[in-house]
């Protein structure tokens, strides 16, 4: 199967009343999805606000390995992610 690889950035909620973070955040969809698909599957992420997506660029693939690792140090990523690893 033929991979693409995407950079978003995506708009998060619940850092405070009113406020957000936006997040770089790096994904791999199957290579036929469209940016259109790509967007809905943002849409549809935990914790996003309306309208989440601030930017979204197709990638390579050792960007997207580049990417996944600054993700696994963000501390705002740890903190949305914890406790989901054991389900």
């Amino acid at each position: 199967m033929v991979w693409s690889y995407w950079r978003a950035v995506v708009r998060y909620v619940h850092v405070g009343k009113g406020k957000e973070i936006s997040v770089a955040r790096y994904l791999v969809m199957p290579g036929d999805l469209t940016m259109i698909d790509v967007m809905a599957v943002i849409n549809e992420m935990p914790g996003t606000k309306k309208r989440p997506v601030t930017s979204l660029r197709k990638i390579d693939h050792t960007e997207y390995l580049k990417g996944v690792r600054a993700e696994k140090e963000n501390f705002f990523l740890q903190r949305l992610f914890e406790g989901k690893e054991a389900l």
